[in-house]
């Protein structure tokens, strides 16, 4: 039986690709529902400049100033004890124009998928001025303090570790949905053979590893991991995003693959044998959903480097912690054997529960009778 219509709306953020990517893909599960869904970009809630402030900030830092992101990262993000700084003054400034923007568009739910937005609408919830329900959705394995905030009124969360942290956080409601990726990643991907076919030309016998960077191409020593893996006779395809820099660069090296923005991201995955991952974002959770194992590798500070750990910590993925364990990883997960096997299976299991049917039970225990509006 399909649940009463409803309207929601994700607020996002432009930071990278992987939160509009899960922004985006709830939507078109709510709307195949029978659903309304609208997005917004938090960033763009901000008074005029400072949101493309604050990206092109996060951008170079994690590009350029990795030290400068780990020490904000330590600060803003991170637990300690006393009174630590947060982002609740940046939240404050967009607080008006979403309070308007859910006056003319009347949601039933406001679901923040970024962790400003979770902000945001739980210090609104908290007063009393946001009406409608918040459900934050989670994207991180590790969740910082920023995604926390007693305010909002549910949590879904990637994994069962991370419901419990925000429930012994906050005290509030907070399951396991999974990771949300779109479903092309979940079912057999067209393109694959075209890839296979592409691979074994340019580099017959040699086994194509992935090397995910971010859609900003935010990585350490990338060169140098793609003439290890070379050297080593795999073939590395990396990944460089929107950095045509870097792929430039990279396209001078022999027995190098190196894309851009790339679209057929399903039929990718599917041609390579495993994904050597920096972030433990988006890609990573779309790499365990098409069954590669992956491998995460020099990590970015902050959020990228703790999301490595956390995954490889929950038998995910495996964490090298250098050049060596690299290889020796790659040399056993690349080929039949149990260890792949096991984590293919323990990322698939992942993907049991779906984050849009928990968003419209949201939506129906509050409209009944006695339930919080």
């Amino acid at each position: 039986m399909r649940p009463p219509s409803a309207r929601f709306l994700m607020v996002s953020a432009g930071m990278g690709a992987g939160h509009d990517a899960v922004a985006a893909e709830l939507a078109r599960r709510l709307e195949g529902l029978g659903q309304e869904a609208g997005r917004v970009d938090v960033l763009g809630l901000l008074p005029d400049g400072i949101g493309a402030g604050l990206r092109a900030f996060y951008r170079t830092a994690v590009r350029r100033a990795p030290v400068v992101y780990e020490g904000i990262y330590r600060v803003f993000f991170r637990p300690g004890r006393g009174p630590r700084p947060g982002s609740a003054p940046l939240a404050a400034l967009a607080e008006d124009r979403l309070l308007a923007l859910v006056e003319r568009e009347r949601p039933d739910v406001v679901v923040p998928v970024f962790h400003l937005a979770a902000q945001l609408t739980g210090r609104l919830r908290a007063r009393g001025a946001l009406r409608v329900p918040s459900v934050v959705v989670v994207t991180d394995f590790a969740v910082h303090r920023q995604w926390l905030h007693p305010g909002n009124d549910l949590h879904l969360c990637v994994t069962p570790e991370a419901a419990g942290t925000v429930r012994r956080a906050l005290g509030r409601p907070s399951v396991a949905t999974g990771p949300v990726v779109a479903e092309r990643f979940l079912a057999p991907a067209p393109g694959a053979a075209r890839w296979r076919r592409r691979f074994g030309a340019y580099a017959p016998g040699r086994p194509p590893v992935l090397v995910s960077v971010g859609a900003w191409g935010a990585g350490t020593r990338v060169a140098d991991t793609a003439r290890l893996l070379s050297g080593a006779g795999h073939l590395p395809v990396v990944l460089c995003g929107r950095d045509e820099r870097l792929r430039d660069r990279l396209s001078r090296l022999p027995e190098v693959v190196a894309l851009g923005w790339e679209r057929d991201l399903p039929g990718l995955l599917a041609a390579v044998r495993a994904v050597v991952d920096n972030a433990a974002g988006q890609t990573a959770l779309e790499a365990l959903a098409a069954g590669v194992p992956v491998v995460g590798y020099r990590p970015i500070p902050g959020h990228g480097r703790e999301g490595v750990r956390r995954m490889a910590a929950l038998g995910l993925s495996d964490h090298a912690r250098d050049a060596w364990e690299l290889l020796r990883l790659l040399d056993v997960l690349t080929e039949p054997s149990a260890p792949r096997e096991r984590r293919i299976a323990a990322g698939r299991r992942l993907f049991a529960a779906d984050a849009a049917a928990r968003l419209t039970e949201a939506v129906a225990r509050t409209a009944a009778p006695g339930g919080a509006r």
